[in-house]
């Protein structure tokens, strides 16, 4: 059966109901976080998609304004991700290999921040959150961004991710503000 270790490392510490946009400058505060670590693909932009949305490029330049930010993303295409980094002047890790903690840690590291100032963002329960967690950061879990040209198209990894960690007893939730 199940042990509260794997519970723990599967629950995002808060729940976003939407994409990341609904990440406020409000809610970095009250949970005192001076770092954030955002995944790129589906949490920032689109699958497959290279230019970041006017929207994503307005939240990113309002909340820089009250925390250190990295890009930290599985993806190996330099130039995809190298890109998208660029026109939002972000450093950034490719191949991040989540949820190992090694690219996290350096990320963290170049903020010289301790893990519980600094928050994992991201679309993933079993990369983005379970790395963050493993590392004991704040993790937040937001809703994919997608091209809204296949908005309509199913996400079976994440639906399958999120319902193998309800049968496992974590509760997915959007805490009260």
């Amino acid at each position: 059966m199940v042990n509260g270790r794997w519970d723990h490392l599967l629950s995002p510490s808060l729940v976003l109901g939407g994409t990341i946009l609904e990440l406020t400058p409000e809610v970095v505060k009250t949970h005192h976080l001076q770092g954030l670590i955002l995944d790129v693909d589906e949490t920032l932009v689109p699958l497959k998609q290279r230019q970041v949305s006017p929207e994503v490029v307005a939240w990113i330049e309002e909340i820089r304004q009250h925390v250190a930010l990295w890009l930290v993303s599985n993806n190996l295409s330099e130039s995809r991700i190298g890109g998208i980094a660029e026109s939002l002047n972000l450093p950034y890790i490719l191949g991040a290999r989540k949820p190992s903690r090694r690219k996290l840690r350096q990320a963290m590291e170049a903020m010289q921040l301790p893990p519980e100032a600094v928050a994992m963002v991201g679309d993933r329960l079993f990369t983005d959150a379970l790395a963050g967690n493993r590392l004991g950061l704040f993790t937040i879990l937001v809703e994919p961004m997608v091209d809204p040209l296949i908005a309509a198209r199913s996400y079976p990894i994440r639906n399958f991710e999120v319902w193998l960690t309800q049968k496992l007893g974590v509760t997915l939730y959007k805490p009260e503000s």
